[in-house]
């Protein structure tokens, strides 16, 4: 693990709960609201860890171990994303399908534990959860294999580094079709508007959070921290196509990345202003578009 792959690991640990506030600051700002601090998610996190945790007498050793597993996964896979020019703790040739794995395992841990409480209501929402994720997925992947053929790499660290300018004055029209299927898929795997609303209590339109309702202290502080993370790296693989920033200078290309994922988080909070949740059965059609324009980038690439 080089020293630079590390200071990029460590900004994701700590500034990733900072997303979650960019996004509500900016809500509240459409809507005519001053809006929480910044850094409420760390100051909720912090206070979930120091409650009891409470839990059923149907769940066992699946439901408790569930959020520290989830979280274990989305570190793992941090480590696996370049920050710009600085790169990731861990490359190898292969990472990309790693990549993806670990947030399937984080996913199927969360599934695994709501189911492990035996309602029927935490059920729907897995079910619910795994449908979207079954289209999301393959658009993750295809967009990957758009990066390592037009990067000629299979690292995610070797990917990055290869997407300069140049690259995309040759393939921008590929790589434009990209980042708009990495950025719905974004806003798919993170519950976020028009996929999901993170802030929504109608039990028939609940997803993500119904399947984390039983989860309370340390373990709720788990899955909100796992959660930021998760946003943190998809946004980090996304700026790291779009901002083709390569000076030579590992920092200044970092700053860059950092900048670049905070408009993120700018970015989702105007999508989560500007239009309502789809209804459910148009959820899959946006999935499917994604998949289409992974697709479609693909073949532009193999041409």
């Amino acid at each position: 693990m080089n020293t630079a792959g590390s200071v990029s690991w460590f900004l994701a640990l700590l500034l990733a709960p900072l997303l979650l506030g960019i996004i509500n600051r900016t809500k509240a700002f459409f809507a005519g609201r001053q809006g929480a601090p910044l850094v409420q998610a760390y100051f909720d996190c912090w206070k979930l860890l120091q409650k009891g945790a409470v839990y059923s007498r149907t769940t066992t050793w699946v439901f408790v171990s569930g959020p520290v597993a989830g979280l274990a996964a989305v570190l793992a896979a941090a480590a696996l994303v370049p920050l710009g020019g600085i790169g990731a703790p861990v490359s190898f040739a292969g990472d990309l399908i790693l990549f993806a794995y670990l947030l399937g395992l984080m996913r199927f841990l969360t599934v695994l534990a709501a189911l492990d409480t035996g309602s029927s209501f935490e059920g729907m929402g897995a079910s619910r959860e795994v449908w979207f994720s079954a289209l999301a997925e393959p658009a993750l992947l295809l967009g990957l294999a758009v990066l390592a053929r037009e990067t000629k790499s299979l690292s995610l660290s070797g990917m990055i580094f290869a997407l300069t300018g140049e690259v995309w004055t040759r393939s921008g029209i590929i790589l434009l079709l990209l980042a708009v299927a990495l950025f719905i898929v974004l806003l798919a795997e993170n519950a976020r508007i028009p996929v999901d609303d993170p802030n929504t209590h109608l039990e028939l339109t609940m997803i993500h959070e119904v399947m984390v309702l039983d989860h309370s202290g340390p373990d709720f502080g788990f899955i909100l921290y796992g959660a930021a993370l998760k946003l943190w790296v998809l946004s980090a693989l996304l700026v790291g196509v779009v901002v083709p920033v390569r000076t030579g200078n590992p920092w200044l290309d970092g700053a860059a990345v950092l900048a670049g994922i905070m408009a993120v988080a700018v970015l989702v909070g105007i999508v989560e202003s500007c239009m309502a949740r789809l209804r459910l059965f148009r959820v899959p059609q946006l999935l499917v578009g994604a998949g289409a324009f992974s697709t479609l980038a693909l073949i532009l690439a193999l041409r």
